[in-house]
């Protein structure tokens, strides 16, 4: 039978003896639901221990070890493909595209294991038309409507998969916890009950994971804890480019981005992205600058575009898409007190191109470069590519594998290189040595025909480029 004990936050875990509606902890509204407990474990008469506590030395590593999924740029992000035994939380938004992808990975994987899909969504036939479409048809690949946990757990020992895909997490309800599927309690019991079956038989499982309105991955907190691995899938839809990027990974970076093209016959990976997130036109755009940007250790060049409008407006608009709008609002700070820059009367847009998101510091000299040139209306020289972190103070600070982001744009057909001083230097410097550079910046041949000038503050910089 079950007891009340009182209430928890869905979001963050914060406990009181009464209902509210909104959480004293993380301030959400909604989240704060009844919790049950069922019963506790007496230690002085717990039963016998699955396996007996070894040396670490003579555990078996092997496996642990990832196996390739058959998809690269989704291994990319893994880490080197899927881990037996692991539960990974694949999150996006509705019909971005993650059901085509995990049915892509599960057929190459059923080439070679026994692969479980089943589907809360959607009925079989729905998926098996989309399996016919991109070709994702095997006999190793076995597929089950359900939406009950018990339903779910029996295929499993049906079956005995070596890799279990449940698409979704929030469809499956078990009639051992209180509340609808979906909600903040059933989530978290179902989610739970896979982690364990998943670790009991080593058996690979992938989540997929609805997100709310704000981008985040939907369920309760707890859920992001319980698992080994956090993908977001992400993409504008209006395009065929698609991402995944790892938000938690016990086994591999998180800093790791998959390219992917989503298109009718399927989804493929793209193995070379340099250039997606670029505007190729014949001449210069006031209000427009290339960086490059380091995904986990790949280097892609990216495209910041910048608008100043005069407005009669009491508050001038600040707006920002594919950019960090605090770091771009602190970058805009820096150019009206360093530079003089009028922004104040104006309303600023700043954006990518491709849709792309950059959270990377190398990316604050760009954008300045970018609304500066927008406000002169003047465009910077072609062929040029910045980076660089820009400090309160004015002062351009390097940032990390810049000679691999170079050699990325050298490829490409980029010419000259704008970066902070002592960015070449670095690493070949001993401690408390100071840069050989000298104030205002140098021009250093970097490669043949793509020449680098190292600038100290935004003043030096600028005036390169002007």
């Amino acid at each position: 039978m079950a007891k009340k004990v009182g209430y928890r936050c869905g979001e963050c875990g914060w406990q009181t003896a009464k209902w509210v509606g909104r959480c004293g902890e993380c301030q959400a509204w909604g989240t704060v639901e009844e919790e049950t407990a069922r019963g506790g474990v007496n230690v002085a008469s717990a039963g016998a221990v699955s396996a007996p506590a070894v040396p670490i030395g003579q555990v078996k590593a092997e496996v642990a070890h990832a196996r390739g999924t058959g998809v690269p740029e989704l291994d990319r992000v893994l880490g080197g493909g899927l881990v037996p035994g692991a539960v990974v939380l694949l999150a996006g938004e509705p019909g971005i595209g993650k059901s085509t992808l995990l049915l892509e990975a599960a057929a190459k994987i059923a080439r070679q294991q026994t692969v479980l899909y089943i589907t809360g969504e959607e009925s079989a036939a729905q998926v098996r038309v989309r399996a016919d479409r991109i070709g994702a048809i095997q006999d190793q690949l076995y597929l089950a409507a359900e939406t009950d946990l018990s339903a779910l757990v029996a295929h499993v020992e049906k079956v005995q998969p070596d890799l279990l895909i449940v698409d979704s997490v929030q469809t499956i309800g078990s009639a051992q916890a209180t509340g609808v599927p979906g909600g903040v309690t059933q989530v978290r019991e179902v989610a739970g009950n896979l982690v364990r079956l998943a670790k009991e038989r080593g058996m690979s499982t992938v989540l997929v994971g609805h997100v709310t309105k704000e981008g985040s991955i939907a369920g309760p907190r707890t859920l992001e804890h319980l698992v080994d691995v956090v993908l977001h899938f992400e993409g504008d839809r209006h395009s065929r480019l698609r991402m995944v990027r790892a938000i938690k990974n016990r086994y591999g970076p998180v800093d790791e981005v998959g390219c992917f093209d989503l298109h009718e016959g399927g989804i493929e990976g793209i193995a070379d992205a340099s250039g997606l997130f670029v505007s190729h036109r014949a001449e210069p755009v006031p209000g427009t600058c290339v960086t490059v940007t380091l995904e986990g250790t790949r280097p892609l060049p990216a495209e910041v575009q910048a608008l100043v409008a005069r407005t009669e407006a009491q508050q001038p608009r600040r707006s920002s898409s594919g950019l960090d709008t605090y770091r771009v609002t602190m970058v805009l700070a820096v150019l009206e007190r360093r530079l003089n820059a009028k922004l104040g009367g104006c309303d600023v847009f700043t954006a990518t191109v491709g849709g792309i998101k950059l959270s990377d510091p190398a990316v604050d000299l760009s954008v300045m470069l970018a609304v500066a040139s927008a406000a002169g209306d003047k465009a910077l020289p072609p062929g040029l590519v910045v980076m660089g972190e820009v400090g309160l103070a004015g002062e351009l600070r390097p940032v990390r594998d810049v000679r691999r982001r170079l050699s990325e744009a050298a490829r490409l057909g980029f010419t000259r290189a704008l970066v902070p001083a002592g960015s070449l230097d670095a690493g070949k410097r001993k401690n408390g040595e100071r840069s050989l550079v000298p104030v205002g910046g140098r021009s250093t041949n970097f490669l043949p025909g793509f020449d680098v000038v190292e600038a100290d503050n935004v003043w030096d910089a600028l005036t390169h480029v002007t």
